[in-house]
């Protein structure tokens, strides 16, 4: 196991969990990551020569981040310098590694929309949260958040391969 460093905070007499904390943590819990990482995996680059990809759990996080708080790719960088929150939503130690570049993000969000998973993976997470009675209302960085969503107000279109 990985010994978190000092990078991450911890050292706070004070503090409290803010409703992006809190957003992103039911999001961690909602979200089947390992299956929408199954779907992505077959088009994502092996290792070989070149530079190690970055995980692509990771950068599917980092996506979300974009779509739920509509960040460019360059607005969702300075975030998660700023963001200890989103840092440990996507997973990144700032002690043990670097935070995905633009270049990645941008690399990455164009490869799922090449072989059309953009929509998608976007239909499965809000299927996923039509399970547990909720739905995203997303918005600007401070204010994206999850409600209450009635059941039949959520008719979402099946994808191929819909969980």
């Amino acid at each position: 196991m990985k010994q978190t460093t000092f990078s991450a905070g911890g050292f706070e007499k004070y503090g409290k969990t803010t409703r992006r904390a809190l957003f992103l943590s039911e999001m961690d819990c909602a979200v089947p990551w390992s299956k929408l990482c199954k779907l992505i995996e077959p088009y994502y680059p092996k290792t070989g020569s070149g530079r190690p990809p970055v995980l692509l759990e990771r950068l599917l996080r980092v996506y979300f981040l974009q779509h739920w708080f509509k960040l460019s790719d360059m607005a969702v960088n300075d975030a998660l310098y700023e963001s200890i929150s989103m840092r440990s939503f996507v997973g990144v130690d700032l002690g043990l590694g670097p935070i995905p570049d633009e270049t990645m993000m941008c690399k990455f969000r164009h490869l799922l929309m090449r072989h059309e998973l953009d929509h998608c993976l976007i239909e499965a997470v809000g299927r996923s949260l039509q399970e547990r009675g909720m739905k995203v209302a997303g918005g600007i960085i401070v204010d994206a958040r999850i409600i209450a969503a009635s059941h039949t107000s959520l008719a979402l279109p099946r994808c191929a391969f819909a969980t």
